[in-house]
């Protein structure tokens, strides 16, 4: 078992805050001394009262299933000898009404493009990897959001 940890920090400062006009700027501090500014999306929260600039939850939750995806993707891929130059992934989740009527992020597509070197993998070889990759990934199992590869599921 490993326990993981995240500070989430806000401060109303001189904001009335009941009239519900306060910023939803706050702070997600990480054990590694790595500070992140958050925000509710502007989707969900109109401007100035949230920030555009800040990751908020959504855009995290996609991050966060794409690395945990990529960082299996390339341990398999190490240990079946493929050299990987460069894994860039334009990953989004789709926020919507799920069956029971609640907004759910749905799904999440993830859309790899991924530069090898030497000796080229097969698409059925890079089908499988990323299958793999799928089944190990602990965030992608935590969660009842469909995620798919493009071009792979």
């Amino acid at each position: 078992m490993s326990i993981y940890t995240a500070n989430i920090i806000w401060n109303r400062e001189d904001q009335t805050f009941t009239d519900r006009k306060y910023s939803r700027a706050h702070l997600w501090e990480f054990d590694g001394g790595v500070s992140v500014p958050a925000s509710a999306s502007p989707h969900i929260v109109p401007l100035p009262y949230s920030v555009e600039a800040n990751v908020d939850p959504e855009e995290a939750f996609v991050a966060s299933i794409s690395s945990c995806h990529m960082l299996f993707f390339l341990d398999i891929a190490s240990k079946k000898k493929l050299l990987i130059d460069s894994y860039i992934d334009y990953a989004e989740g789709v926020l919507e009404k799920d069956t029971e009527g609640k907004l759910a992020m749905t799904r999440v597509i993830l859309n790899p493009t991924i530069v090898f070197s030497g000796d080229q993998p097969s698409e059925d070889t890079l089908h499988k990897i990323h299958h793999l990759s799928h089944q190990a990934c602990f965030i992608a199992n935590s969660v009842k959001t469909v995620v798919t590869v493009k071009g792979v599921d």
